[in-house]
């Protein structure tokens, strides 16, 4: 392949997408639901105003955001969504009223006739938008103001400690007085009918919502639109062209392509790898990455548990201390941080292996990068539980405690100093690979690649900063999936491509040429899909149908590399049996193979399961989501920097020995759990939601009705089978770490030679 080519193609895919990115970002800000500077009756009076509306979002995100239910779709399962809850019991409390009024019964027991007859009035009630742009006001009529008190007072009693609330608290996994201040609460509220709103309000000039009919709800009539389904057919449509595409354009480079006998090292090349201090200090990053890896896996089983009981452990009123929106953002947040953690310190171990340089201070920096991300860490996690027990008003909750957003949940201060850590990491990592690019003009390609890799990790983590205390929803939701898609889903991978490759190469593997140009195609492949397939996570969060038309298309072609992966997974495992010193490598090596399972099945399968605009309708914030969530972040990522740590730890220990028993039994218990986990568990339960949601509606898929059936109860308690494989996996793999430095996951080497000489 000519590396002119494949270089000028990247740039181009990387300033046409974020072009397009940024564009709607743009129009995203122009077209957003309006918050009204005050809600007032028909009579003037006034129920709320604009600032009640964001101090309420701020509230909201204090008690753990969207890790208690979710908003516009986003967020935790336990709990309802919070809008198709308040419009479906808005909707049933006005024509309840109507149907007393006008037929003396309740909605429920009117003829067809009559229900029709409220029904579309109710439609035109809720669906017609009263925002006066020009005054900034929002007039709503008497009976939804009514249909506020009403829904507030139930939500008081949700949030706060009426006693009659005692079992759907336990169903929701709230703990009583989540709330302790009635305005607070109140305020809270404000924003719950405002985001509300915006779901079931047409557009100025058009007869769609704001978020585009979602959720869907049978008593206003939203429903899919017309260009979900359009975008959805033209995703199955370029889905299939890009496949056979990109098949054809495989087959052809692969008929090109000079036949070379392959020559393999006859020894290991790291054998004679000295480890610099450097290197050697990033072992205590690993051992922080198994640590966390084990504390992260015993949260998402106790998360897990919340979901049959809600108010504690068998028992153990462990809520009162440790409650659901505290152990699922602990959850969450540790599973980004050790995975970074374990990437991060590769970097740190490869830039001097790859250079042979050790910089002056090198040592010392690396310390310090660990103690300030131990600090990160300790601090985020104190802060969260602050703030969720309220221990923090809005402004000091904003630096320090709960943003209440998915995935970066942690605090201002907390990612201004994250974000500070990433670009010591960088320069660390530069200033050990710069006397590589003098050493060897073959590799200089695939090193800049490194380098720009390396540079878009603490980049795309910025856009983070990029909303305030009280921005916009919509527009802190954009911002968010820069980070958790482009940042976590996006450049982490092209990062860890170009360190596979450094591996492969530097053991004798892999050809550098053959390296450099798999990873340039590569990523030209991943970004023409990945960066603007950001937009299928926003499809329902204010934003125009152009986010959606291209979230659909582009969010297809991202899944169309990952039907080659076969190939991938075949050259990997054909890499561990090429020699026989390979073998000392097979568990890292395998790992890279699992990780092309769960690339197809998790990222490909799952994902392109939620992403057309018409399927993502009737299943965001269904258990659907976690199906691909667990096997595209753990079963991608996570097992790659379990892989990664294994070859650096491989490194660190030199020519001593493995005992690999209990590595191969973590390897299969975690992966064989991981699959239990969601095909007995997960995708059960989020089929049977899925059904309801088209059936019924989301509020009735998400319901505790529902949630509570027993036939959903068993499929959630079977994820105890999945759960406890994996977690044994888990321990197993710390307790194997661990013994790499007691002693006990390594050869005694003398009683080896004696078995090789009686062997002999």
């Amino acid at each position: 392949m000519n590396y002119r080519r494949l270089w000028i193609t990247l740039t181009l895919v990387i300033i046409l997408s974020f072009a397009i990115l940024g564009y709607y970002g743009g129009r995203i800000y122009q077209v957003m639901p309006p918050i009204p500077d005050q809600v007032v009756t028909e009579d003037g009076t006034v129920l709320f105003t604009g600032q009640d509306i964001k101090d309420g979002q701020n509230v909201w995100q204090s008690i753990g955001g969207q890790e208690v239910g979710s908003i516009w779709g986003h967020g935790a399962y336990v709990a309802p969504d919070w809008n198709a809850d308040w419009l479906h019991r808005e909707a049933l409390f006005i024509l309840d009223r109507w149907g007393n009024a006008e037929f003396g019964n309740d909605y429920d027991n009117l003829n067809e006739e009559q229900q029709a007859q409220l029904k579309a009035r109710l439609k035109q009630e809720i669906r017609t938008n009263t925002f006066d742009k020009e005054t900034k006001t929002l007039v709503i009529s008497n009976d939804r103001a009514d249909a506020f008190q009403y829904l507030s007072n139930y939500y008081n009693g949700l949030f706060m400690n009426d006693p009659q609330f005692n079992e759907l608290r336990d169903h929701y996994a709230i703990p009583k007085n989540t709330l302790k201040d009635s305005e607070r609460m109140s305020q809270m509220n404000t924003f719950f009918f405002w985001s509300t709103w915006a779901a079931a309000t047409n557009r100025p000039g058009s007869d769609i919502t704001y978020t585009n009919n979602w959720p869907n709800e049978d008593l206003i009539d939203n429903k899919p639109t017309g260009e979900m389904v359009v975008w959805s057919v033209v995703s199955f449509v370029m889905l299939l062209a890009g496949v056979g595409a990109l098949a054809w354009y495989f087959a052809v480079q692969r008929h090109k392509e000079p036949h070379i006998e392959e020559v393999y090292p006859e020894k290991d090349p790291l054998l004679a790898l000295s480890p610099t201090p450097s290197m050697k200090a990033t072992l205590k990053y690993f051992w922080v990455v198994a640590a966390l890896f084990v504390v992260q896996i015993i949260l998402g089983v106790l998360s897990a548990h919340y979901a049959v009981e809600g108010s504690g452990l068998y028992g153990i009123p462990i809520q009162e201390w440790i409650p659901y929106s505290v152990v699922r953002t602990w959850h969450t947040q540790l599973g980004i941080l050790w995975i970074a953690t374990a990437w991060l310190a590769t970097g740190l171990f490869m830039a001097p292996a790859v250079s042979g340089y050790e910089p002056k201070f090198q040592r010392a920096l690396v310390n310090f990068l660990f103690v300030c991300l131990l600090i990160i860490v300790v601090g985020s996690m104190a802060g969260q539980w602050m703030g969720v027990f309220q221990k923090f008003d809005n402004q000091t909750n904003f630096w320090f405690g709960h943003q209440g957003y998915e995935y970066v949940d942690l605090g201002r201060f907390w990612q201004i100093f994250l974000t500070v850590g990433l670009f010591l990491w960088l320069f660390l990592m530069g200033r050990a690979l710069l006397p590589a690019f003098n050493k060897s003009k073959e590799n200089r390609h695939l090193l800049i690649m490194f380098i720009v890799a390396a540079t878009a990790i603490p980049l795309f983590y910025v856009p983070g900063l990029l909303w305030g205390q009280q921005t916009h929803l919509s527009m802190a939701e954009y911002w968010r999936w820069w980070v958790v898609h482009l940042w976590v889903e996006g450049f982490f991978e092209v990062f860890a491509t170009v360190v596979m490759a450094f591996l492969f190469t530097r053991m004798g593997l892999l050809r550098t040429r053959t390296a450099t140009a798999s990873v340039l195609f590569s990523t030209i492949i991943f970004l023409f899909g990945g960066i603007i397939g950001t937009f299928h996570h926003l499809y329902f969060s204010g934003t125009p149908v152009g986010v959606m038309a291209f979230g659909a298309v582009f969010s297809a072609l991202e899944v169309v590399p990952l039907v080659l992966i076969g190939f991938e997974a075949y050259e990997n495992l054909t890499h561990s049996r090429v020699k026989p010193w390979v073998k000392a490598y097979k568990w890292p090596i395998y790992c890279f193979v699992a990780v092309a399972f769960w690339n197809l099945v998790g990222a490909g399968l799952f994902g392109f399961f939620i992403n057309p605009p018409i399927a993502l309708y009737y299943m965001q914030g269904l258990n659907t989501t976690p199906v691909h969530g667990h096997t595209a972040l753990f079963g991608v990522y996570g097992v790659l920097g379990i892989g990664l740590m294994l070859f650096c730890l491989k490194g660190l220990t030199g020519q001593k020995v493995w005992k690999t028993g209990m590595l191969s039994f973590a390897f299969w218990a975690i992966n064989i759990g991981l699959a239990l986990m969601v095909l007995l568990s997960l995708l059960p339960v989020g089929l049977m939601q899925t059904w309801a949601s088209v059936e019924h509606g989301m509020w009735y898929a998400r319901s505790a009705d529902f949630l509570q059936q027993g036939s959903v109860q068993t499929f959630i308690w079977l994820r105890m089978i999945g759960d406890t494989i994996f977690g044994v996996g888990a321990l197993a793999l710390g307790w194997f770490i661990l013994g790499l430095k007691t002693g006990w996951s390594i050869k005694d080497e003398a009683n080896e030679i004696n078995q090789s000489i009686d062997k002999n």
